[in-house]
């Protein structure tokens, strides 16, 4: 399934979701500030459990991401939510100029930084520590921006986008890729007990944060995946909108215009 949408949809369909889904439920911090603690955490972990717990998957779905910029041939990308700097990575197969890639945690940073001098990227990727929800590059900047896995965890979903909306060049792309939740039978009942049940004892015992990954399952519960988040994407501004599930749905990837 693939939705599509013009500037017509805008202010179409408002929405409420739960954003303030937190790692940490006891402590008195805002979310942002739990998210940063939490990656620092599994920093050392993270590369090993993203791929193992996917089977692999996020692998090919960060390349069909990066495949849907070819077309407009982008020089300068900005990664939001870069982590250890995967998406950044597989973004130089289409030969920018540069990549930078933003994280408010300096534990992944640091694993990302050692990543690009040990492969020989770091003349080409450039990572710092930043808020993506206040983002500190000028408007019109870059040819494309992406993201992968991070806007679930904004503290404030539309001020991050609209962020990231205000840094790209017009006629530049964004390109989200999301987790999201599948809806058919049998798929989503085996889904919805692997990600429960197995994950956040896999996640617990190889990164000791047990908040980490019952964070996660919780998080892509509450966020407003598929036609939710591409009229939010629309409210916002974002142009040419469109949704297209991935593996049985259980990501989903954004694409849109400014």
């Amino acid at each position: 399934m693939n939705f599509e949408h013009g500037p017509t949809d805008v202010h179409r369909w408002p929405f409420s979701f739960d954003n303030m889904v937190v790692p940490y439920k006891k402590e008195q911090t805002g979310k942002k500030e739990q998210v940063a603690h939490m990656f620092n955490s599994i920093s050392g972990r993270y590369d090993f459990l993203n791929h193992f717990l996917s089977l692999g998957i996020d692998i090919a779905w960060r390349k069909k991401a990066i495949k849907l910029l070819k077309p407009i041939n982008p020089k300068l990308i900005l990664d939001v939510a870069t982590g250890t700097g995967d998406f950044a990575i597989e973004a130089l197969s289409l030969h920018p100029d540069k990549v930078i890639g933003i994280d408010i945690s300096d534990g992944m940073l640091d694993v990302g930084r050692k990543k690009m001098i040990e492969r020989k990227f770091d003349h080409k990727i450039e990572l710092i520590n930043g808020d993506s929800e206040n983002l500190p590059f000028e408007e019109n900047k870059f040819d494309a921006l992406i993201v992968a896995f991070g806007v679930r965890n904004f503290e404030n979903l539309e001020k991050g986008l609209s962020e990231m909306l205000r840094v790209i060049k017009p006629g530049g792309k964004v390109v989200i890729l999301e987790f999201s939740k599948p809806a058919r039978f049998p798929f989503k009942q085996f889904y919805n007990f692997y990600f429960k049940f197995i994950l956040p004892k896999i996640g617990r015992w190889v990164s000791n944060d047990q908040a980490a990954y019952t964070y996660l399952p919780e998080s892509v519960q509450a966020f407003p995946d598929g036609e939710d988040f591409v009229q939010i994407l629309s409210r916002l501004g974002y142009k040419n909108t469109t949704c297209t599930p991935l593996t049985f749905g259980i990501s989903s990837l954004y694409t849109g215009t400014k």
